[in-house]
């Protein structure tokens, strides 16, 4: 139940950001849609992360990735997401936002030393984890970004 939860909701994030259905592992951006070349350039991207989805890649490719580590029952998650679909637009066009599920990536969380949901953590390059943090919205995405 949690799944489809989490799936609805990236799938709502991914409409309103003007890309097309999510599908793991797949970049979402406005070049995934018909809109202008114009809006093309000014648009985050959305993944979902999935078995097989290739932070090294992705990060390499990006100029700012950052993995969310969201959680269907978690108050502040569902708040993030939901402002994430509000202001979509409002997410600085450089980054790259990863949605990660909390409850079954384990390993992931591992890796970045995540022990909380609503968790946030800025890639280096080569996939590193260079900056973590809880909470803040867009506001916080972009400052933490920045």
């Amino acid at each position: 139940m949690k799944f489809q939860f989490v799936r609805l909701a990236l799938l709502a994030l991914s409409l309103l950001a003007g890309s097309a259905p999510l599908t793991a592992g797949h970049a979402l951006a406005a070049s995934d849609t018909q809109a202008p070349a114009q809006a093309e350039e000014n648009r985050a991207q959305l993944i979902q992360y999935a078995a097989g989805t290739d932070l090294k890649k992705i990060a390499a490719e990006n100029d700012k990735t950052v993995v969310f580590f969201f959680a269907s029952w978690c108050p502040n998650c569902i708040l993030t997401l939901t402002e994430l679909s509000q202001k979509w637009s409002e997410v600085e066009p450089d980054i790259t936002l990863v949605i990660a599920d909390y409850d079954t990536e384990t390993a992931l969380k591992a890796e970045y030393g995540v022990t909380y949901q609503d968790t946030f953590v800025l890639l280096d390059k080569e996939a590193k984890g260079v900056k973590l943090w809880n909470a803040g919205g867009i506001a916080g995405l972009n400052s933490n970004t920045r």
